[in-house]
């Protein structure tokens, strides 16, 4: 019951709900982290208060039917609860499943911490496949109007989103990011006298031991800071940063924690 009132405290001072859409979610929320599934039968049979089962399960019906949540107000409530400050690393990832026979394609923008990446804002795509330059720029947007863009770290994503518009984007706003390449995207040679697929700067170097390129190289047109490792097994990592780091390749790795969530 403690933690019940905590959270209705939490959401009261961050949502514009009133008393009894309140207390409902924070029944909901707590239920799902008791039962860990979105079963709506299992859920209702641990909501707490004094209703039946049936009530409740005709309730979340009625919730997850008619009331449209507002994701801004989430977003700001879900960085309330970690109680973390910033900058924040920030995740952008692509994901799809199927909800019966319909297929949904997300696209999503999560807060690293502590190991688990936390979906703030995120939009459906009316298609399949990889998103494009404007999609991911809008929900990058939403972010920055919520929470401005002095309170990102660094944002960091897979190979699926690269491109010479996206980089130019991100350079252009001055925003941070560690975003992973192909081994077949051309990057300039020490010289800048030509250029080379990015796997062919690396591939003498030992295997496991990543390495940053001396100075900004141009990549799909900016000029870009490049670290690369090869595996043991013959392929290669490799990413492209706004700034020279040494702890490129590490921070690139929280990307994975979206993955990880995903999954779960």
């Amino acid at each position: 019951m403690a933690k019940l009132r905590r959270l209705e405290r939490t959401l009261a001072e961050t949502v514009t709900w009133n008393k009894a859409r309140i207390n409902f979610m924070a029944k909901f929320v707590i239920a799902l982290i008791q039962v860990k599934t979105v079963s709506l039968t299992q859920l209702s049979a641990v909501m707490s208060g004094r209703a039946k089962q049936a009530s409740h399960y005709k309730r979340c019906q009625r919730f997850l039917r008619h009331f449209e949540l507002p994701f801004a107000e989430i977003a700001v409530l879900i960085i309330k609860l970690l109680r973390i400050k910033p900058p924040f690393v920030l995740s952008v990832a692509r994901t799809d499943w199927y909800v019966g026979a319909v297929p949904l394609n997300s696209l999503m923008l999560s807060i690293v911490f502590k190991g688990v990446a936390f979906p703030l804002l995120w939009t459906v795509l009316e298609k399949t496949g990889c998103s494009d330059t404007p999609e991911r720029i809008e929900l990058l947007e939403k972010y920055v109007q919520l929470f401005a863009k002095e309170t990102i770290d660094f944002v960091t994503a897979d190979r699926e989103f690269i491109g010479r518009e996206w980089f130019r984007y991100l350079r252009q706003e001055k925003i941070p990011f560690r975003i992973r390449i192909k081994e077949s995207i051309l990057v300039a040679n020490s010289r800048a006298t030509r250029m080379v697929s990015a796997r062919n700067l690396f591939r003498t170097q030992p295997a496991g031991v990543g390495v940053v390129l001396c100075g900004k190289r141009k990549v799909m047109g900016e000029e870009l800071c490049v670290l690369g490792m090869r595996t043991g097994e013959g392929e290669y990592g490799m990413v492209a940063s706004s700034d020279e780091s040494e702890e490129i390749l590490k921070a690139y790795a929280q990307r994975w924690k979206s993955e990880t969530l995903l999954v779960v």
